[in-house]
């Protein structure tokens, strides 16, 4: 795909100041061709007069007529396409062809290899759009849209208006005003359920090899989401207005779903076709909340432009929380939240790419992607979970429904809503405005227990002035003291340290109510060791863990007693393992900086875990996995493999499979063939994805390679399989064979935009960064990058972001040097 131009906030602002879209009538032909499809693409708009220009990235572009006159298709540039439009109503049809794409992006086409069967599914955002339909593309030019849409026969059409038709030819719309962003079809032989609740028809739908998995989950997912449509129609009053609610589960999405009006779209790995544990059916549900939160915030009233992506993003991060645990069977969604969320914010807060909440700067769209970061979700919930605190439901609520009102199918600004919250009863709010939604960083409050104050210092680069309002908890006694932080030393009341000893654990913020990096002193963290096994709440549990790790961001904690408290109590209660949680900091950042045998005692500790669980428990699932990933005894993993030994409880079904034959694969006690062998028997999306991951984990130069094909786009692969082979190639334990890819990561990544498009070069650029090569060595090769003009912004950005983790773990080693 041939270089495009981003769009920038400042040729938004002229574009809208120049016209208004009136409606989008678009013609697609997916039944031609495997490659690419035919779009034809009718705008009608008002305009004050004028030149500007149309985004429109397609494989041909045939023709394009502004009010009857033919245009020279010669003048497309880089992903537009010029106009010089006339004063009043104006008409442009564009003819092109447009690609199938296989990143996530646009008209994503994917082959799903249990059946041969193609699937495929639009995704607008940001960027992309314009490879499905010429359009004026940003937020803030809504319109109406018509689809056309030719299929083959056997597909089922269905997007943002309900679909009529079938046997090949389907109509969808007019629909009501939408960002192009938003504008999504799903098309295929999907599997389809249909229901209804309170009026509103609900649809789900997934690949047809998944039919099974999704009809017995449909009950729990229909109720859900009713149980939401109530929770969100009581508190706002204001009904869903786009028709139906169709949820599709679709293949190889890159986020975890997106809000589409009318058709949400989620990663069908929330489909769950083998055993998964409480921690993720949470997930699923507070991502379906979110993206129902998103239909009030982001679709009835949408940001103007990405630097407000938050009222957007905190709002549905906060409410769907909220709403899940408030209305749902999962009342314990804040504890996984917790797990799963909180150190995905701070790590992004403590970064060097760190960005206010609101109004961060973003200057173009695809840097604007980039900001879709645990700021926007995890920090930017956290405030508002504060502010609907301090202010009390009704006046935020209040707020939200009057912003909703005024601004009903359009767009607004952060202004707008604070606004609306003063119009409510709020107050003056622009305290809470500069200093935590328009100051980047967070706080690192450090309990300093010899001078009995909790200090408080903000970044060098952010300076603030930020109020904390949080507890302190006495461990073991669950005494509690209340502190409000108003400057950087506050003195701890005489009860939080009356009758202390070296056995008390003081924990910051137990319930996590503020946000910051919250630093343990040495003498909490070595009485965890004894009081930890004994917390029995949940969300204590959580945030002592999120503690610990924000004290081992700072190099404050000694790694060795990160290990200590693992064996005293290994914290299976985070079920899950994906890249924000415990065990892969654990496994990525805690081991490699610990004392030889670090890993052993862990791998104890996990079988401790597993033997204390019950059968058929998540958490003897959880802790099963902790077992397999610390393992160094390939024979033990060979008979699991087999059938044989496996714990009672324990059922080997395709996830589990692939999880031993990865470990083997690191410990390289199997081999590519073996692997090869493994997917034929059972191809499916997940295993390829898995396949790929641990063909790439051999400690082999030929796995390495096979590896690297994908980096540099020699071998083209999907964006799953490919992030999956960057994961699993810079193993611990394998420099040796990994060193020269550390030159060749330097060398090669200038290359990057040539082979990979827009969401992909950042989450390239970092899955295949030398992580696993933390030595000065290294780094004073990679280092030259973060400077390097030449590269992308959002490479360069991920690239920074990498070279700051690797410093932060040099930093823990220089402070706690092991030999």
């Amino acid at each position: 795909m041939s270089a495009t131009q981003s769009l920038r906030q400042t040729e938004a602002q002229e574009r809208f100041d120049l016209l208004d879209v009136t409606s989008y009538d678009v013609s697609l032909d997916l039944a031609a061709s495997e490659t690419t499809f035919a779009s034809v693409t009718r705008v009608e708009f008002e305009s004050r007069g004028g030149a500007t220009f149309l985004d429109l990235k397609p494989t041909h572009l045939a023709s394009v007529r502004l009010n009857d006159r033919s245009l020279d298709v010669d003048l497309l540039d880089r992903g537009r396409f010029p106009l010089d439009t006339v004063a009043g109503h104006n008409v442009l049809v564009v003819e092109a062809t447009m690609p199938f794409r296989n990143d996530g992006e646009g008209l994503h086409r994917h082959v799903d290899p249990v059946d041969a069967k193609a699937y495929v599914y639009g995704m607008s955002f940001m960027d992309a759009a314009p490879t499905i339909f010429a359009c004026f593309d940003q937020p803030d030019l809504k319109a109406p849209y018509t689809w056309h849409v030719r299929a083959p026969e056997d597909w089922i059409v269905v997007g943002n208006a309900p679909a009529t038709g079938g046997d090949g030819e389907w109509e969808l719309g007019p629909t009501q005003p939408l960002s192009t962003y938003f504008v999504t079809l799903v098309a295929g032989p999907y599997h389809l359920l249909r229901s209804e609740h309170d009026g509103i028809p609900l649809g789900l739908s997934c690949r047809a090899s998944l039919a099974d998995a999704l009809d017995a989950d449909a009950d729990e997912l229909f109720e859900m989401t009713g149980q939401c449509f109530d929770e969100f129609h009581r508190l706002f009053g204001i009904r869903y207005p786009f028709g139906d609610y169709h949820q599709a589960f679709v293949p190889e999405f890159n986020a975890g779903a997106m809000e589409n009006p009318g058709c949400v779209t989620f990663r069908d790995q929330l489909v769950f076709d083998t055993r998964v544990t409480r921690g993720l059916r949470i997930q699923r549900a507070t991502t379906i909340a979110h993206e129902m939160a998103h239909q009030w915030f982001g679709n009835i009233v949408t940001p103007k432009w990405w630097d407000d992506l938050w009222l957007n993003e905190s709002f549905a991060e906060y409410m769907g929380n909220r709403v899940t645990a408030d209305v749902t069977q999962y009342d314990d969604a804040w504890t996984h939240v917790s797990w799963s969320r909180r150190q995905w914010g701070l790590g992004a807060d403590q970064k060097p790419s760190t960005h206010p909440v609101a109004g961060n700067g973003a200057e173009d769209a695809l840097l604007a992607l980039q900001n879709f970061d645990g700021i926007s979700y995890a920090k930017g919930s956290s405030i508002l979970k504060q502010l609907a605190t301090s202010l009390g439901d009704e006046v935020f609520v209040a707020g939200a429904i009057d912003h909703f009102t005024r601004n009903r199918f359009g767009n607004a600004t952060m202004h707008d809503l604070f606004a609306s919250w003063e119009r409510a009863g709020a107050g003056d709010l622009s305290g809470v405005t500069e200093q935590w939604l328009r100051t980047a960083g967070a706080d690192v409050l450090r309990l300093d227990r010899a001078r009995a104050v909790l200090e408080r210092r903000s970044p060098a680069e952010h300076p603030a002035e930020r109020t904390h309002r949080l507890p302190i908890l006495r461990l073991p006694d669950g005494g509690e003291t209340a502190l409000d932080v108003t400057s950087d030393e506050t003195p701890l009341p005489a009860e939080t340290l009356a009758g202390a000893s070296e056995a008390t654990a003081l924990v910051i913020d137990p319930r996590e109510e503020s946000w910051g990096v919250y630093v343990p002193d040495a003498t909490t963290v070595r009485a965890l060791v004894d009081v930890l096994p004994e917390v029995t709440d949940t969300r204590v549990q959580a945030a002592i863990w999120n503690n610990l790790k924000s004290g081992f961001s700072v190099a404050a904690i000694d790694p060795d007693a990160v290990v200590d408290l693992l064996e005293a109590r290994l914290p299976v209660e985070d079920t899950e393992d994906t890249l924000r949680q415990t065990k892969p900091w654990v496994m990525g950042e805690v081991v490699p900086a610990a004392s030889p045998g670090a890993l052993a005692r862990i791998h104890v500790a996990a079988r401790d875990r597993l033997a204390e669980t019950q059968a058929g428990d998540e958490l003897q699932l959880s802790s099963f996995r902790w077992v397999v990933s610390t393992t160094d005894d390939p024979a033990r993993l060979h008979r699991w493999l087999a059938g044989s030994d496996l714990p009672d409880g324990i059922d080997l079904d395709v996830d589990l499979r692939w999880r031993l034959l990865t470990q083997l694969a690191v410990l390289g006690d199997t081999d590519q063939a073996t692997l090869d062998t493994a997917l034929a028997d059972e191809p499916t999306v997940f295993t390829q994805v898995m396949h790929s991951r641990a063909v790439a984990s051999l400690p082999t130069p030929e796995a390495k390679a096979w590896a690297w094909a994908r980096f540099t786009g020699e071998v083209s692969v999907a964006n799953y399989e490919l992030e999956a082979a960057g994961r699993g190639l810079w193993r611990a334990g394998h420099e040796d064979v990994t060193h020269p890819y550390v030159q060749r990561y330097v060398t090669d990544l200038a290359g990057i935009a040539d082979v990979h498009s827009g969401w992909m070069q950042a989450v390239v650029a970092e899955a295949y960064f030398p992580a696993s090569h933390v030595d000065e060595a290294s780094l004073a090769l990679l280092r030259p990058l973060a400077d390097d003009d030449a590269l992308p912004g959002a490479v360069r950005r991920r690239v920074v972001d990498q070279l700051d983790a690797a410093h932060r773990k040099l930093a823990v080693r220089a402070a706690f040097p092991k030999h």
